[in-house]
């Protein structure tokens, strides 16, 4: 029997837990979880199955990482939350933890974090203490490659963290103002991986840094094979090579190619989805012509197919942030959205269908599908 699913979305009022039954037709929600409080990324230990991280920005008392074990009924505030060291030479402090990854699978109990001003952390002991990574951090280019004014605007930041599934020491970073940047050590030493990326607001458009990495995602199949989602395309990368490909130029012209999030295929490394967005003129960041649609791609993105059964056909508007649009890992596999407007959708057909499962919730920031 398949097992239920369970969607952790996080908002920009709170956070909710909606449980599914089996064949992902009937869902529960549990919540709202600490109402009225920002809530970037809450995410579940695929390690152990119960630990729950979140992270949150608590109003007058900043931002910090609750952690549960039972579910998301209690929940405990981390000791010591990321933070950069006193004194810190470049004045940054942490405004918000927008990313979560678990630490690889042969190191329970660690995790990452990644922040706003950008900044990466790292804990040992499930989440309950965290310490900068001193090797980016402190990094001689720092204020090179992160500076803390820059970038989106809800603030510059580290958007995305992969860990090579066959190596706990190789990880990658999405940023919004290095690319992608690559360690072998476990951030002791970096560089950027950004060679035929465009960077179009740049004087040259094809810099060594300075690309705004919206997301990067690992091929489950094949970890050497990166699918990006940048501020300038959707791009591709098999590993040693060092070219990203754009992808994208294979989108219809009337969409393009510009979005935030981008899902690989859990079973196909030539499989991926995106959720387009105007990227025209002043940048509305909503869906193309008010018709929302997912693309899905299954020949490495040579060419992209359209899937919009069941969105509305006119006055659409509602877009989908970076750590919005996830896939669970049945077959066939469900694929997850959730809007700037409140909207959760599901596709339990690979996206050949969708149907809206949750409705007016705050803006959502996050959504993340996992095993009950």
């Amino acid at each position: 029997m398949r097992q239920a699913t369970q969607l952790l979305i996080g908002t920009r009022k709170g956070a909710w837990i909606y449980r599914s039954d089996p064949d992902r037709q009937a869902w529960r929600a549990q919540g709202p979880i600490f109402l009225g409080t920002i809530v970037n990324h809450l995410v579940l230990d695929p390690r152990d199955g119960r630990t729950l991280l979140m992270a949150a920005s608590t109003g007058h008392l900043g931002p910090t990482i609750f952690r549960s074990t039972d579910g998301g009924e209690t929940w405990a505030e981390a000791a010591r939350p990321p933070a950069f060291p006193k004194g810190d030479p470049h004045g940054r402090s942490v405004n918000h933890t927008f990313w979560l990854e678990p630490g690889h699978v042969r190191e329970p109990g660690v995790w990452w974090a990644a922040t706003s001003p950008p900044g990466l952390f790292r804990s040992a002991d499930g989440g309950e203490t965290w310490e900068s990574v001193a090797g980016l951090n402190e990094h001689p280019r720092i204020m090179d490659w992160l500076p803390p004014d820059g970038g989106t605007p809800d603030g510059a930041i580290v958007a995305g963290i992969c860990i090579d599934p066959r190596d706990a020491r190789h990880m990658y970073l999405a940023t919004c103002s290095a690319g992608v940047l690559e360690t072998t050590d476990q951030g002791d030493t970096w560089r950027p991986l950004n060679r035929n990326v465009e960077a179009n607001f740049l004087p040259d458009p094809y810099p060594e840094y300075g690309q705004d990495s919206h997301q990067i995602a690992l091929a489950p199949t094949n970890p050497d094979r990166i699918w990006q989602q940048n501020h300038c395309g959707i791009y591709r990368l098999d590993r040693p090579g060092e070219d990203w490909v754009r992808i994208g130029r294979a989108m219809p012209p009337e969409v393009g190619d510009i979005g935030f999030s981008i899902v690989p295929h859990a079973r196909c490394a030539e499989t991926a989805w995106v959720f387009p967005m105007d990227g025209t003129d002043v940048w509305p960041r909503v869906s193309p012509g008010g018709r929302p649609a997912v693309y899905r791609t299954r020949d490495g993105g040579a060419s992209w197919e359209r899937q919009d059964r069941g969105f509305p056909t006119e006055q659409g508007w509602f877009t989908v942030k970076r750590q919005a649009f996830c896939a669970d890992g049945h077959d066939p596999q469900g694929l997850y959205l959730g809007t700037t407007g409140g909207e959760v959708w599901m596709s339990g057909d690979e996206g050949e269908s969708w149907r809206q499962i949750a409705g007016h919730l705050p803006e959502i920031y996050s959504v993340v599908a996992a095993p009950v």
